[in-house]
């Protein structure tokens, strides 16, 4: 028995769904478990009632691209008090995952608000031959208080909501040397935020950030988030940085692909990390925004003089590397690690 919880609308929402046992049909009781993703960042496709104790979950695909099925975010609610259960995550595109060296799902509930890792002694992660060899990461968990909504994650969750909540705080800070615009809109009219940290705009070196290009690797958000508030601080270096340096920072590359709970792809089912090179205003208009803004600082006689290099986050690089863009050679001096996967 199992129930489905696709969606055939681009929200990539759906209603929450009763895992009751297999022939039962009456108002669910305390222990049959309701699972939801119906939420922003929420990602589950699918439960398998295996057992009372045991559950099989099948993540859903990113939007418009079957390949990958990573990240997972989802509510389970009317438990029982004391109540034990398994978990199998049954379909990750992927074969390799830090799972294997010792990283675990992180859980909250309402009573305990704060995200934490469950413990890696109830994780495991191995090749299932019930699965055609997959692997499968399974975790095991004890329910302690029933009024509670429990909720579970591939890693700490930051949504776009969280990010426009933090920038609305800082413009309400009215600090002189910080600036937020917007610089386009995604493919569902979600905003591309740009920041500008200088004491002026004069003739200085130029760094370029930019965080979330793909969706699941959510630790970069908190990393960017805490180069923001240092360099808007009044640490003395900080000062120093804002003297000598301009600094450009888009937080978020995917705001579609963040708020529909993707893994790596945005919307319409594409890596933007490889798009680079020639992107789409229609298929790829936020990687474009970006893009159009690098090209023409390049072009611009103050900004061409700046030398400036490029620092942005990205996935598992341990050096300097170079880029071509329209024949624009950028030097990227500076790697942001996101290690989620």
């Amino acid at each position: 028995m199992y129930f489905s919880l696709y969606c055939k609308t681009l929200c990539v929402y759906s209603p929450s769904q009763e895992q009751n046992p297999p022939g039962y049909s009456g108002t669910p009781r305390k222990g049959h478990l309701v699972f939801d993703a119906c939420f922003e960042s929420g990602n589950l496709g699918r439960v398998d009632y295996i057992s009372e104790f045991e559950f099989d979950l099948f993540i859903r695909p990113d939007t418009c691209n079957p390949r990958f099925r990573v990240w997972f975010n989802f509510t389970v609610e009317n438990v029982r008090e004391t109540q034990r259960v398994i978990f199998n995550v049954v379909n990750f595109s992927k074969t390799k995952s830090l799972y294997r060296d010792g990283m675990s799902p992180v859980v909250k509930s309402t009573s305990r608000p704060k995200w934490q890792r469950l413990p890696a002694k109830n994780v495991y992660y191995y090749r299932c031959p019930d699965h055609r060899r997959n692997y499968v990461m399974s975790f095991a968990f004890c329910f302690d208080r029933e009024d509670d909504v429990y909720q579970f994650a591939y890693c700490y969750p930051y949504t776009y909501s969280r990010l426009q909540h933090y920038l609305a705080s800082l413009e309400r800070r009215n600090l002189p040397y910080l600036q937020r615009e917007q610089l386009g809109l995604s493919v569902q009219q979600r905003r591309l935020d740009l920041l500008t940290i200088t004491n002026s705009e004069r003739e200085k070196k130029l760094v370029f950030l930019t965080a979330r290009v793909h969706p699941g690797e959510s630790p970069a958000s908190f990393i960017c988030q805490g180069v923001i508030d240092f360099l808007v601080s009044h640490h003395p270096v900080a000062q120093i940085l804002r003297d000598h340096v301009i600094f450009k920072i888009v937080p978020m590359l995917n705001p579609d692909g963040v708020y529909l709970g993707n893994y790596r792809c945005s919307l319409m089912g594409f890596d933007l990390n490889r798009h680079w090179q020639d992107p789409s205003p229609w298929a790829h208009p936020t990687l474009h925004a970006v893009k159009q803004l690098i090209v023409q600082m390049n072009q611009d006689p103050v900004s061409s003089g700046r030398g400036g290099a490029i620092c942005c986050k990205h996935l598992g690089m341990e050096s300097a590397i170079t880029l071509q863009l329209n024949g624009i050679k950028l030097t990227i001096s500076c790697i942001f690690f996101a290690i989620t996967q």
